[in-house]
């Protein structure tokens, strides 16, 4: 009967992941509105004759694309790590479910 115990570790897991997936594609989304914003922002500077490394705006908008690759990859590693666990917790169920049911047989 551990198993089931492990099994619902195992469906935690998954659920902690569809969370986090879920904030990957928020922040995907985010960081794609981000770099149009900064392709905007070019082309109104370009029209002034404006370097965009001298505009506020430009610079803030670069500082949160960066902040959100940097979450990004932080994202992509938790849930490569939750999906290592969820196939580790998957196969200790299996494991243990063969155990049972031998133990059950040999039993009688």
């Amino acid at each position: 009967m551990t198993f089931l115990a492990i099994d619902a570790q195992k469906n935690l897991f998954t659920l902690q992941k569809s969370q986090l997936q879920f904030e990957q594609t928020l922040v995907m989304s985010r960081a794609n509105y981000i770099t149009k914003q900064m392709g905007y922002r070019a082309q109104e500077l370009e029209q002034y004759d404006t370097d965009p490394d001298d505009d506020p705006t430009y610079i803030a908008l670069q500082q949160e694309e960066s902040y959100l690759e940097t979450r990004q990859d932080s994202l992509d590693s938790q849930i490569s790590l939750m999906e290592n666990e969820i196939s580790s917790l998957k196969n200790l169920v299996n494991n243990n479910i063969k155990t049972s049911c031998s133990l059950n047989l040999i039993g009688g």
